[in-house]
């Protein structure tokens, strides 16, 4: 963790407090999910339509390793009601590192059932992922930069810290994500990203 405090507030000092702990998030278009009845792709052919809903991230900090456990909710709906139904749908878990880097993946699954006559049903889904503590810390000589104490007069009193690539490339090192979703087809993204 570290502290970033603002130059230029005397007595009032704004310190912005960063978890070393990834943010848990559902990447652009893997956040739902729509099967096709055979192999059409019109809207009359859809099947059953799922969303990922209700992130959520629990850290755990202890020894060398970062632990987060992600839990969320699949709600999905259907078209054809008839009979007891189980739709079995494959979702990821990635780490990913400064926003680009990709660390580790995994893939799930999560089980929806829908009971005879029911057009929606909702399942949970969990994963969990690890990062290495001792690469969520910036080196000794960044902290002091970026935490540095700026006085009125100071040549750089009002600039932020994340203005120098330097700092910028550092904490962009040492910022790690757990990212959620679907695991799609490349003709399912694209279906997505075409909505």
């Amino acid at each position: 963790m570290f502290g970033a405090a603002l130059g230029g507030c005397q007595h009032n000092q704004l310190l912005v407090q960063r978890s070393a702990c990834p943010a848990v998030a559902v990447p652009n278009f893997t956040g739902d999910t729509t099967l096709f009845r055979g192999d059409g792709t019109a809207a009359t052919d859809i099947d059953v339509v799922a969303t990922v809903t209700n992130v959520r991230g629990a850290c755990t900090e202890g020894g060398d390793r970062l632990g987060t456990n992600v839990s969320f909710d699949v709600l999905a709906r259907r078209t054809a009601t008839t009979g007891a139904r189980t739709v079995t749908l494959p979702f990821f878990a990635s780490v990913v590192q400064g926003g680009n880097l990709l660390v580790s993946k995994q893939i799930g699954t999560v089980a929806v059932t829908f009971a005879d006559g029911q057009a929606r049903a909702e399942a949970s889904g969990h994963a969990h992922a690890e990062v290495d503590r001792a690469a969520t810390r910036m080196s000794d000589a960044m902290y002091r930069k970026v935490n540095r104490v700026r006085k009125p007069g100071d040549l750089d009193a009002a600039t932020d810290p994340l203005a120098d690539p330097e700092v910028k490339a550092a904490v962009r090192a040492t910022t790690f994500e757990v990212l959620v979703g679907f695991q799609l087809s490349d003709e399912a993204l694209a279906y997505n990203a075409a909505k």
